[in-house]
């Protein structure tokens, strides 16, 4: 009974490693040749509650090497632990010290998730302080820019006439919780949206990293702004899908130096960061979550368990599984510099994801659904959430 199992659980993983987009190669990209100056370039920061990481994510900005004019544009999302401050002192000893605005985000609306309001807001102001800005960068609060990043992102951009081109930093790995779940966040992401069909335009995959989002305003302008993504918690892909559905070009691929300055320390932190947006993934649905369960279960579960359990060929069925499925993951452990013996335990990490995710489908139900910064959605977005799923 166990050999029909361990063959499909080992089709499935023939499939991912040939046929999925090559979405467990960690490449990163060429770098892009700059000769002369770039466009103007206006970053737009959402912070709430950032006084550990803010100073450094917005001087490794100002600091940038980048042949153009550039202008920051942190919005102090009613931050109660001095925020602004901190980013006002860090601009200070920038080389750019009078290239950072403060805007304070009005309260928020109905309607509105979080975040997406408060980089509304940003852009309201960028019109303001850098209406001659070609392009908008929307990064984040926890972001460590490298020198050159900029400069490398809007050199493609302009190279490859690309609307948005986005970057998923690395991430931070330096507790044992981080070390044992980070990268599977990556390679969990890259198995759903496969960065060489998001980067295809005939193909209808669209994803980007909500970290490093750089977007010609004029496509901005053509999608309706961020209201056409207002009440998305995962506005990063939404604004992907958004732009991409429209016929212009996007990019996603991984960063080389970029870092997230975000610990989420023990596995409960890495445990509510999944739960905060895992369901939303899933559109609210209980059926998908249900396929999900039954999913994850065959294709991460299974090769282990049957390893151990069976015997004669559905036990090495299974191992074969097992195997490709360590070997698809050791390049997104090289990325984030961890041993490769920690391959063969993501069936472990898998189950923690699968965890989590059905707690996030427990809080959606008990109305704690999509906090960002201590804030819960309001009852209007998670509605119209539900309006488009079905």
């Amino acid at each position: 009974m166990f050999l029909p199992v361990a063959a499909l659980a080992l089709a499935i993983w023939l499939y991912l490693a040939l046929a999925r987009g090559g979405y467990w190669r960690f490449d990163l990209p060429e770098p892009v040749r700059v000769s002369g100056a770039l466009p103007a370039v206006v970053a737009v920061v959402p912070a709430r509650n950032e006084a550990a990481v803010v100073g450094r994510a917005v001087k490794s900005l100002l600091d940038q090497d980048y042949p153009g004019p550039l202008h920051v544009v942190l919005v102090d999302d009613h931050s109660e632990d001095g925020t602004a401050e901190e980013a006002q002192t860090a601009a200070a000893r920038s080389l750019r010290p009078e290239g950072l605005t403060v805007r304070r985000s009005p309260a928020l609306p109905p309607g509105w998730a979080g975040k997406v309001w408060a980089m509304r807001t940003g852009v309201e102001a960028a019109q303001e302080v850098a209406p001659d800005a070609v392009y908008v960068l929307f990064t984040d609060a926890d972001i460590d820019h490298p020198p050159g990043g900029l400069r490398q992102l809007a050199a493609r951009s302009e190279a490859e006439q690309l609307d948005l081109n986005s970057a998923m930093v690395r991430l931070h790995c330096e507790t044992l919780a981080e070390r044992a779940t980070m990268p599977a966040f990556v390679y969990f992401f890259r198995m759903l949206y496969p960065f060489r069909w998001v980067n295809d335009p005939g193909s209808a995959v669209a994803a980007a990293a909500g970290g490093v989002m750089l977007v010609r305003r004029d496509a901005l302008d053509r999608i309706g702004g961020l209201a056409a993504i207002r009440n998305e918690l995962i506005d990063d892909c939404a604004l992907a899908a958004a732009i991409k559905a429209g016929g212009q070009r996007i990019r996603l691929e991984l960063a080389e130096e970029a870092r997230s300055l975000r610990g989420y320390g023990t596995a409960g932190g890495v445990w509510r960061m999944i739960a905060r947006s895992a369901y939303t993934q899933l559109r609210y649905s209980p059926l998908l979550l249900v396929g999900v369960v039954a999913a994850m279960t065959l294709v991460f579960l299974v090769p282990p368990v049957l390893t151990m359990a069976a015997d004669g060929p559905a036990r090495w069925i299974a191992a074969g599984a097992w195997a490709l499925m360590a070997a698809s993951y050791l390049p997104a452990l090289k990325y984030h510099g961890r041993s490769p013996l920690w391959a063969p335990a993501l069936p472990l990490v898998a189950a923690f994801y699968l965890g989590a995710t059905l707690d996030s489908a427990c809080r959606h139900w008990k109305g704690r659904s999509g906090e960002w910064k201590g804030r819960v959605r309001t009852a209007e977005a998670d509605s119209s959430s539900r309006t488009k799923a079905s």
